[in-house]
C-alpha cells in the first residue's frame, strides 16, 4: 500500500533523524574548524560533546581528531574518485565525505553500510541532497578499494607526508633539521591517539580518582605525571575541584624546569613571573614547586585572564593575575625567575591540534619570531642580575627556537646561556624526574645547551627550551 504524502515526509525526517549524534557532532565540530570559528580542542570539551554518553564521545573524538589528522591522505583518496578531481565541493560535501572515508579506511569496527549511509545523510540535511548520489558513489569506490594508488617517490620526504598526511613544506623541513627517521618519527606520533596525561596534587588526590573507577598508570618522564589508561577522569570529582589536571607531559617537564631554574641563584626564589600563563598548568607547578615564592601571572586576553584567575585560586594569596603584555613588562622588576612559555605555530602539538598542519603557512614563522623576541627581551629586562628566564615552545621550528635565542643573546652582552643538563640533574636530584628518561632527556640537550623533545622520542608534544641567565 502506498505512503500517503504525510507518511512520507515522516520516513524521511526519521531518516534525517536517524543519523547518530556521534557522528552529527562530529560534522558540526569539523564544520566550525573549517569555518576558523574554533579550535577542535575546545570544541570537544564543550557542552554539545559533554551531553553525550561516553560511547558517543569517544567516536566523536575518534571521528574529529581522525579526520583532521588524515585530512590531506583523505582528500587525495576521494579526488582520485571524482569524475573532475579538481573540481571544487562545498565545504558540507567534503566533510561528509572525509567523515564517510576515514570510517571505511581506518575503522576497522565500523560497518560499511553505516559509514556510507550516515554520510549521504549528513551531505542531505546539510541541505546538499543533489550531491548525495557522488558521495554514495565515491564512498562505495573507496569501500570496494577503488581508490587508485598515488604515485610518489619512495623513501622520500614527500612520500612520507603523503603516507602520514601532512604538508610537504612542514616535513621536507623536518627531514633536513633532523634527518629523515626523525621526521617520520614526528609525523607518525601525531597521527595515533595517546594515553591522557594528567598531574594528580597528592596522593589522596589519586585515591579518589581510582575509587572513581579511573584506571591510572605512571607517568613517562615525571613522578607526579600519570597518564589514564581508561575511564574519564573529566568526570570526577577530583577533576573537577582542579586537584587533577589534565596537562601534556612534556607541558609539565617544562614547568618543573622552571620552577626549579631559581636554585642557581638561591635555595629558594622569592619572586617569579610567567610572562603568558594562561591557561595556567605550568603557573601551578610554580606554585605547588616553590611554597615561599609570589607568582605574577601575566596574561594580555581578559577572557583567557579570567579563566587563568579561577585555575589557580587556590593559590590566590602567593599568585596575582595581572592584565598585561608579556613583551611590554618593565625594567627592574627584580625577578629571580622568568617563564616566557611564548605563543608559537605549535608545530611539536599536531598530534593533539591537528588542524593547525591546515591552517599554518611558511611565512607565519616569521611573524611568531617578531613577537617570541620581543617577549624574551622583556623577560630578561624583568629578572634581576643573577636571576634566570626560561624560554620555551611547544614549536619544532629552529626560527621560533634556537634563531630567537641566539638573536637576543646577540644584542645582549649582560646575558648567558645556561645548560638544560644542570636543570635535568636538579629534577633527578630532587626525585621529580624518572631516572628510567634520564639517559633518553640527556641526548634531547642541543650543543647550545638548549632542550629540544621532539615528537616520538617520548610519547609527549615537542617542546623546546633555553636557559638564560642575566649577569649584569
Amino acid at each position: 500500500m502506498r505512503k500517503s504524502a504525510c507518511g512520507r515526509r515522516a520516513a524521511g525526517l526519521s531518516a534525517v533523524a536517524g543519523i547518530s549524534a556521534s557522528r552529527k557532532a562530529a560534522f558540526d565540530i569539523l564544520m566550525a574548524v573549517e569555518r576558523g570559528k574554533a579550535h577542535s580542542d575546545a570544541l570537544l570539551r564543550g557542552k554539545a560533546v559533554s551531553v553525550l554518553s561516553l560511547a558517543d564521545r569517544n567516536l566523536t573524538t575518534t571521528l574529529v581528531l581522525g579526520v583532521l589528522r588524515w585530512q590531506i591522505r583523505l582528500d587525495a583518496e576521494i579526488r582520485k574518485l571524482l569524475k573532475k578531481p579538481n573540481a571544487k565541493l562545498d565545504a558540507e560535501v567534503l566533510i561528509a565525505l572525509r567523515l564517510g572515508a576515514l570510517q571505511l579506511l581506518h575503522l576497522e569496527r565500523i560497518p560499511a553500510h553505516a559509514a556510507i549511509g550516515e554520510s549521504v545523510e549528513l551531505a542531505k540535511q546539510a541541505g546538499h541532497r543533489f550531491a548525495a548520489g557522488m558521495v554514495n558513489a565515491v564512498l562505495r569506490g573507496i569501500a570496494r578499494g577503488g581508490a587508485a594508488h598515488l604515485e610518489v617517490p619512495q623513501g622520500t620526504a614527500d612520500e612520507l607526508a603523503l603516507a602520514e598526511a601532512h604538508p610537504s613544506w612542514m616535513v621536507e623541513r623536518w627531514a633536513e633539521f633532523y634527518g629523515l627517521d626523525a621526521a617520520r618519527a614526528i609525523c607518525r606520533h601525531a597521527q595515533v591517539r595517546r594515553p591522557v596525561s594528567v598531574r594528580v596534587e597528592d596522593a589522596d588526590a589519586e585515591a579518589e580518582v581510582v575509587r572513581d573507577g579511573i584506571l591510572l598508570g605512571p607517568g613517562e618522564l615525571l613522578t607526579a605525571a600519570r597518564t589514564v589508561i581508561s575511564g574519564d577522569v573529566t568526570a570526577t570529582a577530583a577533576f573537577q575541584a582542579g586537584r587533577v589536571r589534565i596537562q601534556d607531559e612534556g607541558s609539565q617537564f617544562i614547568g618543573e624546569l622552571a620552577a626549579c631554574a631559581g636554585r642557581g641563584v638561591g635555595p629558594n626564589p622569592k619572586r617569579i613571573v610567567d610572562l603568558c600563563a594562561a591557561p595556567g598548568g605550568k603557573t601551578l607547578i610554580l606554585a605547588e614547586r616553590n611554597p615561599e615564592a609570589q607568582i605574577v601571572a601575566c596574561e594580555s586576553n581578559a577572557r583567557r585572564l579570567e579563566e587563568l584567575r579561577e585555575r589557580v585560586a587556590p593559590y590566590a594569596g602567593r599568585i596575582e593575575c595581572r592584565l598585561a603584555d608579556a613583551a611590554e613588562l618593565e625594567e627592574g622588576s627584580a625577578f629571580d625567575v622568568a617563564l616566557a612559555d611564548v605563543p608559537c605555530s605549535g608545530t611539536g602539538t599536531l598530534g593533539r591540534n591537528p588542524e593547525i598542519r591546515h591552517r599554518l603557512r611558511l611565512e607565519d614563522l616569521a611573524r611568531h619570531a617578531e613577537r617570541q623576541r620581543a617577549i624574551l627581551r622583556a623577560a630578561l629586562r624583568a629578572v634581576r642580575p643573577g636571576g634566570c628566564v626560561v624560554y620555551s615552545t611547544c614549536s619544532l621550528e629552529p626560527e621560533e627556537n634556537e634563531q630567537v635565542v641566539a638573536g637576543v643573546l646577540a644584542e645582549n652582552r649582560n646575558v648567558r646561556q645556561i645548560s638544560a643538563a644542570a636543570g635535568i640533574a636538579s629534577l633527578l636530584d630532587r626525585g621529580i624526574l624518572r631516572h628510567t628518561c634520564a639517559e633518553r632527556l640527556a641526548k634531547c640537550v642541543t650543543p647550545e645547551g638548549a632542550l629540544r623533545l621532539l615528537p616520538g622520542v617520548f610519547q609527549t608534544d615537542g617542546f623546546f627550551a633555553a636557559l638564560i641567565e642575566r649577569i649584569a
